[in-house]
Parts: C-alpha cells; sequence; structure tokens
C-alpha cells in the first residue's frame, strides 16, 4: 500500500492510497465550509447547501445523479460538519472516471433552483423535527450550546427550524460561489486506484474555475462549566450529558485523550460501563466522548436513566470522573486501553471508505501522513503522566453538566425546540 499526495496546479490537494486487497475505490470531496464558516442569521446554510446539489445540473437531473452510480452498484453520500462538507463515491474501480465526472458535475455545477429550494427546505426542516424526537440528541445539542458558550462549534450543523425557514436562494448562491472553489477543497481517494488516473480524471472533469484561499479557523471558544437541569416534554429517561474543553485536533495530547477516553467509557469493559451499568444496574446506555477541531476540542460522559434513579447515576458519573482526574489510569489499564485502540484502528482501516476519510483529515488539519505501524508506535507510547494530564480535563470543576428530564413545559411549544428557551429550568 503506498499514499500519494499532489497538489494541482489550481490549488486542490490530491490524497489516494492504494489497497491491493479490494476491487473498489471510494473517492470524496471535501469543501472547507461548515457550521463555523456561517452566520448566525444563516445558520444551516452548508448543510442546506450540501443537500441542494443533489437535486441536478445542466447535465443531470436528480435521479440521474444517483442512477449513474448505482447502476455500476456503486453508491453516493455526502455530510456536512461544523468544519467541512464532503461528498463521496464508492464504485467499482474501472468506474473511477464516472465517479469523477459524477462528483465533479453535482460539486461544482449544481442549478440552484428556487422551486427545489422550497421542496429542499422542508426535507430539511424534517430532518430537524426527526432529531427534536430523541431527547438524547436534544440534550447532547444543549449542552454543546452549554459548553461552547454561543460559540459555532456548539451551534447545530443543521441549522434551527427558524433559520433554515428564512434561508434565501441567494445565501446558498454565495456560499456556494465563496467556497466551492479550488485552493478550499480535498480530494481523497483509497482502495484499487491508481493516482495517476485519479489526477487525470480530475484535470477532464473539473471546472477551469478560479482557486481562493482557504477560510479562517475561528478563534478557540470560552466554554462554560456548572450545571444546569431542564426539562423537556415527552420521553421516560433523564439524560446526563457531561463535559470539557480540551485540546484540538494537533495537539500533543490528543493520543493520551483517545486512551484516557477509551479507558473511561469506551466499551463494556470499560470504568463507566462496569461501574453504572454492570455494577449499580441504573443505566441502559453510558459511555465516554471525545471531538478534536481545528482550533478546540472537548471530551466528556453521557448516561441515560430513569428520572427517579438519575441523582444516583449522575453522583456514581462524577466519582468516576473525579477517580479518573485524581489518579489516572492503573498500568494495566494503559496497556490494555493501547491494546484495544491498536486494534480498532487495524479493523477500522480494512474498509476504503475509512482509509479516505483518513487521508482527507491529513489534508484538512494539515497532519503528517503515518502508516499503521507509526499509529500504532504513537499508541504506545502515551504513558501514565500523559494520560493523567488528559484526566485532567475530566475533572468535576471543569464540566459543563446537562441534565434533560422529562416534564411539561409551561411556555408550550416553540418553533425551536432544541433551543434553551424551549425548556423549562
Amino acid at each position: 500500500m503506498a499514499v500519494h499526495r499532489t497538489r494541482l496546479e489550481n490549488g486542490i490537494t490530491v490524497l489516494s492510497e492504494r489497497m491491493d486487497s479490494v476491487r473498489s475505490v471510494a473517492v470524496g470531496f471535501w469543501v472547507r465550509q461548515g457550521r463555523v464558516h456561517e452566520d448566525e442569521a444563516v445558520g444551516g446554510v452548508s448543510h442546506l447547501l450540501e443537500h441542494m446539489v443533489f437535486k441536478g445540473t445542466r447535465r443531470r437531473s436528480a435521479r440521474d445523479l444517483a442512477w449513474e452510480l448505482e447502476r455500476l452498484g456503486g453508491a453516493l453520500d455526502a455530510y456536512t460538519t461544523h468544519e467541512c462538507t464532503a461528498f463521496q463515491a464508492r464504485v467499482p474501480a474501472a468506474d473511477l472516471g464516472v465517479a469523477l465526472d459524477v462528483l465533479c458535475d453535482l460539486v461544482f455545477r449544481p442549478l440552484l433552483e428556487e422551486r427545489d429550494l422550497e421542496v429542499e427546505r422542508e426535507v430539511v426542516l424534517e430532518e430537524i423535527a426527526s432529531a427534536a424526537e430523541v431527547p438524547e440528541d436534544l440534550a447532547f445539542e444543549a449542552h454543546a450550546r452549554f459548553l461552547y458558550g454561543g460559540h459555532p462549534y456548539g451551534e447545530p450543523v443543521l441549522g434551527t427550524r427558524a433559520s433554515v425557514g428564512a434561508l434565501p436562494l441567494t445565501a446558498l448562491a454565495e456560499v456556494h460561489g465563496r467556497a466551492y472553489r479550488p485552493g478550499n477543497i480535498v480530494v481523497a481517494a483509497a482502495g484499487a486506484v491508481e493516482h495517476a488516473a485519479l489526477v487525470e480524471g480530475l484535470a477532464r472533469w473539473l471546472p477551469d474555475r478560479a482557486a481562493v484561499p482557504r477560510p479562517e479557523d475561528p478563534p478557540p471558544p470560552n466554554g462554560g462549566s456548572g450545571f444546569r437541569r431542564l426539562r423537556h416534554a415527552g420521553g421516560r429517561q433523564t439524560h446526563v450529558v457531561t463535559g470539557a474543553p480540551s485540546v484540538p485536533y494537533r495537539d500533543r495530547l490528543r493520543y493520551a485523550i483517545y486512551v484516557t477516553s477509551t479507558a473511561l467509557g469506551g466499551g463494556m469493559s470499560s470504568r463507566l460501563f462496569q461501574r453504572i451499568r454492570e455494577t449499580r444496574g441504573l443505566a441502559y446506555s453510558v459511555y465516554s466522548f471525545h471531538a478534536f477541531h481545528a482550533r478546540a476540542g472537548h471530551v466528556g460522559a453521557y448516561v441515560g436513566t430513569r428520572p427517579e434513579t438519575a441523582g444516583a447515576a449522575r453522583e456514581a458519573l462524577t466519582e468516576e470522573l473525579a477517580l479518573l482526574a485524581r489518579e489516572g489510569l492503573t498500568g494495566d489499564e494503559l496497556d490494555d486501553t493501547r491494546s484495544q485502540l491498536k486494534g480498532q484502528f487495524l479493523i477500522s482501516l480494512e474498509s476504503p471508505v475509512s482509509r479516505m476519510n483518513r487521508l482527507a483529515g491529513i489534508a484538512l488539519y494539515e497532519h503528517p501522513y503515518l502508516t499503521l505501524d507509526q499509529v500504532a508506535a504513537r499508541i504506545d507510547e502515551v504513558n501514565r503522566a500523559q494520560c493523567l494530564e488528559a484526566a485532567a480535563y475530566f475533572s468535576p470543576e471543569r464540566l459543563a453538566t446537562l441534565e434533560l428530564s422529562p416534564g411539561d413545559d409551561p411556555a408550550g411549544s416553540t418553533p425551536d425546540p432544541i433551543r434553551p428557551s424551549a425548556w423549562s429550568e
């Protein structure tokens, strides 16, 4: 397996990794455009635009865009995050050129028509409504706002019903014209791919469009802390989300946080699972989490439990976090978790899609490429002192803790159920 990297004259970064064990190829385009690049008034515009480019181009209808790859046994997909929008395809290796043609067409030449906007706006509003039906999702969105204190990293990628409902076509066209340009795009592919063929295909299908400089990363946020209890009509569980700001993607402590968070709540053998579920029977779902952005990151834990056991579950969670912050990991935990992470990493990279996404992250976060052996070495280099330093981010006094409980909302229904104003304190 070999990794190749080319920077095209128009500014696009192209990466590929050949996998001799497969006969397919996964290829994707990443646009540096996400929620952190939006003003509050147009919240969700990046995600709505991601939907809109699939509505058709001058050469293809919406059905044609999907059918061109599906008839080959392939698939087309897309997603939006806080920092980028991605468009991906997976096809038999012989059909890489078709995938590049379709991706270039929908990414660079969408029609963006008013009639399509009204249809797709309703689709996204349904997506927002669907999320509002899941209390766990609501708890995480409320916690993100609490944790990030109004910073875009804490705002929902989907936007809100109010913002999406008011987005004009001109806002989508402005984002497309500004962000969907060479210099702001990364292309990555993995599988049975020849790098020269990938570059040649892009040269054929990419439009002749002037490059733009990459957008500036947002300033780091000021994190919130403390405790909030909110109520939301519906549901039968109390959802507790707790977390604190940690480090950005390129920080030296990232691997130590991986190890520490995994030992805390990364599986059935983890501390939280064993204490809160297996020993106490206080929850069905309990786990830790972590995330890394360009200029920020966070760590935390979640537990879902019945209202009558919420106090005991939150107390047990807090005690376990305090113990972790105070003592870190034992030597045996460190050894076992390092082995666990190396195995998970190895298994995940058996997929061309996983390898493609990994390549894109290398370019997006300007991080050096590491072989499997080098990643394993980075994990093995994590020691107890580093884990203790990472564990400090879980210290209870640093945490923003949000508890979402079932109950009536005296204010009644509101346009945006994920807004704090939709709940009673």
